[in-house]
């Protein structure tokens, strides 16, 4: 029998998770936890249950996944994170069947890995993080906590991203980089040098 799973947050993050947890297969879906005037909303086929306050209770027989997205701010992601933590609650890697991660490679607790997306020999990607449709993490990158990588970015050999750092859609980063902590990376940015932390790259700009 599958274990049960819950998603902690309702937005369209929350809908692309959904179906890779689906299409793998490993965990059935037992509802979804947003805000408390929210509940008895469906997301898809799945109904809001439940809000954080209940998060103690269903820690005790229930994994979790965090669906909430993460642009300009890691910090809903991490505080949540952090609650399941306190909870030693179970925070399973979802990996879409539909993507590469070579053995090789090291994913941390909390994160997935959506469809499409490759993540090669050696690289590292940390805990609470998504690598998104189609992204690339290439060979000996290392990815730190709670970073989301977007859709169809390139992450080349060697990158280093500090922790809770986004990377936009499309961008790409020049191999043996190093991004600093916090970091926001545009849509479409190619970033050929490194990156202080806390910057803001914006989007289709070249650094």
């Amino acid at each position: 029998m599958n274990k049960k799973i819950i998603l902690i947050g309702g937005g369209g993050h929350c809908k692309s998770c959904i179906d890779v947890i689906e299409q793998a297969g490993r965990y059935t879906i037992a509802g979804i936890v947003d805000l408390a005037d929210k509940k008895g909303r469906q997301i898809l086929s799945y109904k809001i249950i439940a809000n954080d306050d209940d998060l103690e209770a269903l820690a005790e027989s229930h994994s979790f996944l965090i669906t909430i997205g993460q642009i300009k701010t890691a910090a809903p992601r991490l505080r949540l994170y952090q609650r399941l933590m306190d909870l030693q609650a179970d925070m399973p890697i979802i990996i879409s069947p539909r993507a590469y991660v070579s053995p090789h490679a090291a994913i941390g607790r909390g994160s997935i890995v959506m469809h499409g997306a490759i993540v090669n020999a050696g690289a590292v990607v940390g805990n609470n993080c998504i690598v998104n449709s189609n992204a690339l993490i290439e060979h000996d990158a290392e990815i730190g906590d709670h970073c989301h990588i977007a859709t169809g970015a390139l992450v080349n050999g060697g990158v280093k991203i500090g922790e809770q750092s986004f990377v936009g859609s499309r961008a790409v980063i020049r191999e043996y980089t190093i991004i600093g902590r916090q970091s926001v990376i545009g849509g479409g940015a190619v970033i050929m040098r490194d990156i202080l932390a806390n910057s803001l790259i914006k989007a289709m700009g070249n650094e």
